[in-house]
């Protein structure tokens, strides 16, 4: 991890133009500390074909959602389990889980080097638009130290995160649904990571 506020970037579903270098810059520049490859429903042959074309010193920072079997061709920081692919591989080094409620994360924690949990804010992917912070319920509460946000999260709302008792966020539509260029995602995620 680097600091004390775990950021992650999840891929698009589908594949975008230029993403191998786009996932490089986000791990070299430290903006992101770990990518997860998720492609539900895709073939294996892409996502190979994807982690291929990353370098081999930045696979430990990659998870997979996904086609579990790549574990074997890649020295990858494990898995993210989730209502797919929910039965954790024999060889996965490190896990990470999906959840979508307060008590699930609270229950998953414990087995896992994170958790993500969502929706936190509207998503940007699905809807275009970001709201208000909608777990208003979590602020006060004790979050496990590993929770991670995911759901709508922009830079911006880092600190806000942070402050609720989150240990991190996962950024999917920012980073490629957004309208924003790699450069700027980059950027400010550097910014807002830097301001905790």
């Amino acid at each position: 991890m680097n600091g004390n506020f775990l950021v992650c970037v999840i891929t698009s579903p589908d594949p975008v133009a230029n993403e191998a270098e786009t996932i490089s810059r986000l791990l070299e520049s430290g903006a992101a500390d770990y990518v997860h490859i998720r492609r539900p429903g895709r073939p294996e042959s892409e996502i190979r074909n994807l982690i291929s074309r990353i370098p081999v010193e930045l696979h430990p920072r990659l998870r997979l959602h996904d086609c579990f079997a790549l574990l074997s061709e890649f020295d990858l920081a494990g898995v993210q389990l989730n209502s797919r692919c929910g039965e954790r591989p024999v060889d996965a080094t490190g896990v990470s889980f999906s959840c979508h409620s307060l008590e699930e994360a609270m229950l998953r924690a414990g087995e896992a080097d994170y958790v993500t949990l969502s929706p936190v804010y509207d998503s940007i992917s699905k809807s275009g638009y970001r709201s208000s912070f909608a777990p208003a319920g979590v602020k006060g509460k004790i979050l496990a130290p590993n929770v991670i946000a995911l759901g709508g999260v922009v830079p911006e709302s880092f600190r806000e995160l942070r402050d609720a008792g989150f240990a991190g966020a996962a950024l999917l539509g920012y980073v490629w649904d957004a309208g924003v260029s790699a450069d700027d995602a980059i950027e400010k995620i550097i910014k807002y990571k830097s301001m905790l």
